[in-house]
Order: structure tokens, then sequence, then C-alpha cells
């Protein structure tokens, strides 16, 4: 029997991909304000407002600038370049400081793909960033994308972290291998971020339905907050929200050795809720230009969603 909810997502992350229905979406004179609850705004100013906000509400914050598949240099160059203004934008407004507002990087962006050294560029890129966030008293956490870059992804992790033992790394319940991946990070000094993961991927790398991505994560999460390292629940599911501060309780955590992570625009309420008990929230903010393939995969991984952008496009105008 078809699963309705994997259908939607498997269609939703296809559209991520088509250039046609990119460019429909983006013309439509709704999206801009629809997009506005996922996504901070076009510039630095944008994003530092934000961060400064949630700041003002206990909440501390992970940043991304938007973008992914880059196959120009000088493009890469210029996200990197982006990221050292957001640093030293961060710093100047007292955000970075012991972390508080610290970035998100896909080594995609940076180059990973180029045909050249693509490895290497992408990697000397997230470095200098690296050395950026550490001059402003804050760190980096690598996002991971689909499954065919994990493995440069992890390699790339274990390069920065000789020189940057901070730097974060992301792992995606979804994938059949995370469970061993959780077992070779669970150390001291080491910062996971586990997520579902929202990359459309074949079954014999991935889970395919929703409960076995969840019992996955499960699993996953009992091995992150038994071990030595800093576990970031990236979750919206209030079951395993819960399971979480359960796990984190039958350990002894306090609440400074763990954090909860949430999405901007998705729970705010519940987001103040956990940090106004005392629990360390992060909220992921994208911000810039390219939000279309982000907007799409927020809905796939959240088809509720779905409804808030189509009711809100039936009434444009």
């Amino acid at each position: 029997m078809l699963d309705p909810s994997g259908v939607l997502r498997q269609g939703l992350l296809q559209l991520s991909k088509s250039g046609r229905v990119r460019d429909l979406v983006e013309r439509a004179p709704v999206s801009r304000d629809v997009v506005r609850r996922f996504v901070a705004g076009d510039s630095i100013a944008d994003v530092v407002r934000v961060a400064g906000e949630l700041d003002l509400t206990g909440r501390k914050s992970t940043i991304d600038n938007l973008g992914e598949d880059t196959f120009d240099l000088a493009q890469a160059q210029d996200t990197r370049d982006a990221y050292l203004g957001l640093l030293s934008a961060l710093g100047e407004a007292g955000l970075a400081q012991g972390g508080k507002a610290e970035v998100s990087l896909k080594l995609s962006a940076l180059g990973q793909a180029l045909p050249v050294d693509g490895a290497k560029i992408a990697l000397d890129h997230a470095r200098e960033i690296c050395q950026g966030a550490s001059n402003v008293g804050t760190t980096v956490t690598l996002d991971m994308e689909d499954h065919t870059t994990t493995d440069a992804t992890l390699e790339a992790l274990r390069e920065l972290r000789q020189d940057f033992p901070s730097v974060g790394a992301v792992l995606q319940s979804y994938l059949r291998r995370t469970e061993a991946d959780c077992l070779d990070l669970a150390h001291e000094g080491s910062r996971v971020r586990l997520c579902k993961g929202t990359y459309k991927e074949p079954e014999s790398v991935a889970f395919q339905g929703n409960a076995e991505v969840d019992r996955s994560y499960v699993r996953c999460l009992k091995v992150l907050m038994a071990g030595h390292g800093y576990p970031m629940v990236a979750s919206h599911d209030p079951r395993l929200v819960e399971i979480a501060g359960a796990l984190a309780h039958k350990q002894d955590r306090a609440a400074d050795t763990f954090e909860y992570q949430m999405l901007y625009g998705i729970r705010p309420e519940e987001q103040k809720r956990i940090a106004d008990r005392g629990d360390q929230m992060r909220v992921y903010i994208p911000y810039g230009q390219e939000w279309y393939g982000y907007l799409v995969r927020r809905m796939a991984e959240r088809p509720s969603n779905t409804m808030i952008f189509l009711r809100a496009l039936a009434t444009k105008g």
C-alpha cells in the first residue's frame, strides 16, 4: 500500500530540481511573502537582525548562506567571501562569541563538484571560513548533502578538526549507515547534528518509510546521548523531542551538554518554550536569494507546509 505522505515527499523532491517549476514559483508575486516565513532575507544585515532577535529570546542560531551545486570557481569564492563577511558582521553585533550564532556550510556550495581539484578547493574555502569563525569566537557545522557526498564530507570534517576541533558534523537518520557513523563520532569534543534527511535516496542506501526513519533516529540518538560528544537534536517531531529529553535525563546529561535544533519559521512557540525551560535551543536560519530548493525540501520534510504555500498562491492578487 502506498504511503501518501511518502508519495508527496518524493514528488516535492523532484520539483526541487525542476527549472521550469522554479521559474514559475519565483515569478509568483506572493512567493516572497511566503518565503519570509522560512528565510531570514536576502542580505547579511537581514540575517544578523533575525539572529539578534532570537538571541533576545534565549535562542542560539546557525546560519546558512543558501546555495549548493556550485560548478563555477568564482561563485564558490563568492560564497566563501559571503560567509567571511557574515562572520565579521556577527562579531561586530556581539552575536558570535561563545557560539551564540555559528554558521552551517555546504561543501557543494564551496566548490566540491568543480571538475578539477573540487574537493581541495572546497576544503580550502571551508578552512578559511573556520578560521574566520575562530577569529570572532564561534564555530562551523558542515551540512550533509546526498549520500554520494557522505564519505567526502566526513573526510573533510576529519581534516578540518585537526586545526578546528569544534567543527560540527551532520548525520541523517534515513541513511542505513548512520548508526555506525554515530558510533564513530560520539567521542569527546565531537559536535553532531542528527536530522532525518531530506534528499531523495535509493532504497539500497536509505530507509524509505517514515516509521523506519524514526526508529533509526532513536537508535542513533541513543548512541549519541550515551557517548562523550555533544549531540544536536535536529527535529520538530514532538515525540522525538520528548524521547531526546528522556535519553538525556537517563544519561544524566546537564542542559549545556546537548542542544535542540529547529528550522527558522517552524514551531517558533515550541522553540521559545524549550529555551525558557533552560535547555539549549538553536535555530537554523537560511538567508540569500537561492531559496527555491531549500523551500521545496522543507515542504517535502513537513508536507503540512505545502498547504500554507499553496493556499497563499491560490489567493494571490
